[in-house]
């Protein structure tokens, strides 16, 4: 499918983090770096190349980077010591393709040392992890700084995949994403793989009075029971997000109105009148979906909150 493309202007943005407002521009670095695009684009291109699952992989990255402390590449800092970093909190253990970001970092270093974050290079990977497997593409508005904090105990703020509508709608109003955005961002489903244990409370003991959660679809419950046992013993066993694991569509909504989705928090969707009409929108419009991804994907990129901008995206100065 060929890419949507969707022009931009600069957007003001507030800082969910600081407390004051930063002017990101999608020109940022267009003097001073202007090459560093096309070779981060390249970069995940070839990373996608050797593995089909770096578009879920960088997309997920950057979702769980914003919802912690604003989109300021804490996300990909190492350990240090005792304190464990974001990356090794309980919902970012299955996070990888961290040597995508490095890799573009280690590149654009090269070209003009100092000026492009890794924040920034986060953002625009996945931008383009998602145009590069058939989705829409946009500019994105740059000048994000890095953080220097991160700390695994945090990683509990990211919304469950066991959530309800109404877990859902406090953490996305938290930080400043509405409904819609909800409901358009859900759609980063329609890329990647789940364990097991991500659902398994939907198709074993989903209450006192039913095994299996009765909105899901009889046959897709059974098939996933299949796959993951009750007590199953596969370190790897799951499965995709939807039937078109690494296209970006609006298969998964499709999937959703036929009670073939994997997570609760998906299912939630379908549970209020305006999430669920929104739902159907995008599951009978791919050009709607694409409109409201991209919007909301600039929304949620836009929530800063760093002060630097690292050498290495993995240690602070």
């Amino acid at each position: 499918m060929a890419a949507i493309y969707f022009s931009l202007v600069s957007v003001f943005v507030v800082s969910l983090i600081s407390g004051y407002s930063n002017a990101l521009s999608v020109d940022y670095f267009h003097q001073t770096c202007p090459k560093a695009e096309s070779t981060i684009r390249k970069v995940v291109k070839k990373a996608m190349m050797n593995d089909n699952t770096v578009p879920a992989a960088l997309l997920r990255m950057h979702f769980h980077d914003c919802f912690i402390r604003g989109c300021d590449a804490s996300v990909l800092l190492n350990t240090k010591g005792k304190k464990k970093a974001e990356k090794d909190g309980p919902p970012n253990i299955s996070l990888h393709a961290f040597y995508v970001i490095d890799n573009a970092k280690e590149e654009v270093e090269a070209q003009c040392p100092g000026v492009v974050s890794c924040a920034d290079i986060l953002a625009l990977a996945a931008r383009d992890a998602v145009a590069l497997s058939g989705g829409p593409t946009w500019d994105v508005p740059k000048g994000r700084k890095d953080g220097r904090i991160s700390k695994a105990i945090e990683t509990k703020q990211l919304p469950a995949p066991t959530f309800n509508i109404s877990q859902l709608q406090q953490s996305f109003s938290q930080r400043g994403l509405s409904m819609d955005d909800l409901v358009a961002l859900s759609g980063g489903h329609t890329l990647g793989f789940s364990h097991c244990s991500s659902f398994q409370n939907r198709i074993h003991k989903f209450n006192t009075t039913t095994d299996i959660d009765p909105s899901m679809h009889p046959s897709f419950a059974a098939r996933l029971r299949k796959i993951c046992p009750m007590h199953n013993t596969v370190k790897n066993a799951g499965s995709r997000l939807d039937s078109s694991s690494t296209t970006f569509d609006n298969t998964y909504y499709k999937l959703l109105l036929q009670g073939k989705s994997l997570f609760s928090s998906d299912q939630a969707l379908l549970t209020t009148s305006r999430t669920k009409s929104l739902v159907s929108k995008f599951a009978c419009s791919q050009e709607e979906f694409n409109k409201a991804f991209v919007k909301s994907m600039i929304k949620m990129s836009s929530i800063t909150g760093g002060t630097e901008i690292r050498k290495d995206c993995r240690f602070v100065r």
